[in-house]
């Protein structure tokens, strides 16, 4: 077996590694249940490489990335129930379906309106789903379970402000935010802990709302909060290192110091 640029290898490989008659232990131990988690991790490794600009490490994790449709697709055709064709024949005719504008006669002058036509073809499928399933259809039906807290409460906020369910300007979000601190504020002084996370989680809730309505992505902004934490970090545990000082002794006022040193360097636009 050699490696190729074509996709048939990949879909080969796979297929051998399944093969209870010489194929790879590890790999005939798992369902679709068990490489669940590594679909959701190599997405996030995906988005990793983009943040860092490093397309050497995007074109591997990318890999890796395409290996799960495949590897799921493979357990999916053991069981008889579809195969790799199948999925890219769906999401073909997805594309095409919701690109009236391109593969059909509707008009889309703009990404706007090319938005506005896939949500629609959207909004019909939800519907027909429903009706299919004999259930009634909410706009946040296929709003995924598993997708990182943040980016669920965004995406749900942004699908009920399809139909006007909003607050008219981040204004009035920024109001919202404030007054779910001031419940945080009342709940933690009652030591009930199941309030205080109801309250924390309002907060969060209206925060990923306040975000959507400034055109910023929750998730994207507290990955960069975090980016940003960390090497501040870093560089007051170089500079307690520096001085001799073990963190653990070294006490809040001198670790506050060092900490107001990169704030500072940062705002000067210094490195």
């Amino acid at each position: 077996m050699q490696p190729s640029r074509d996709i048939s290898r990949l879909i080969e490989i796979m297929a051998a590694l399944r093969n209870p008659n010489g194929g790879c232990p590890w790999d005939l131990e798992q369902d679709f249940a068990s490489i669940s988690n590594y679909t959701i991790e190599e997405a996030y490794e995906v988005a990793d490489a983009i943040e860092r600009k490093d397309f050497s490490d995007l074109r591997e994790e990318l890999g890796d990335l395409l290996l799960q449709p495949v590897y799921h697709a493979q357990m999916a055709s053991e069981q008889g129930l579809f195969d790799i064709g199948d999925v890219v024949y769906a999401i073909t005719e997805k594309l095409i379906r919701r690109h009236p504008h391109v593969f059909g006669d509707d008009a889309a002058r703009n990404a706007g309106g090319a938005k506005a036509k896939w949500d629609e073809v959207k909004a019909d499928e939800r519907a027909r789903k429903a009706a299919k399933k004999q259930a009634a259809t909410s706009l946040l039906d296929d709003v995924p379970q598993v997708l990182p807290a943040l980016a669920r409460a965004e995406k749900l906020s942004r699908r009920a402000a399809s139909v006007q369910f909003d607050w008219p300007d981040w204004h009035d979000t920024l109001a919202k935010v404030r007054e779910e601190l001031d419940e945080v504020t009342s709940a933690a002084e009652t030591n009930d802990k199941a309030k205080v996370q109801e309250e924390l989680g309002d907060l969060l809730f209206a925060a990923a709302n306040l975000a959507r309505k400034l055109g910023i992505e929750p998730e994207a902004a507290l990955r960069d909060a975090n980016a940003k934490f960390t090497r501040r970090f870093r560089y007051v545990e170089a500079r307690a290192a520096a001085d001799g000082v073990a963190l653990a002794d070294a006490g809040l006022e001198r670790l506050d110091g060092y900490w107001n040193e990169i704030r500072a360097r940062d705002r000067s636009g210094g490195v």
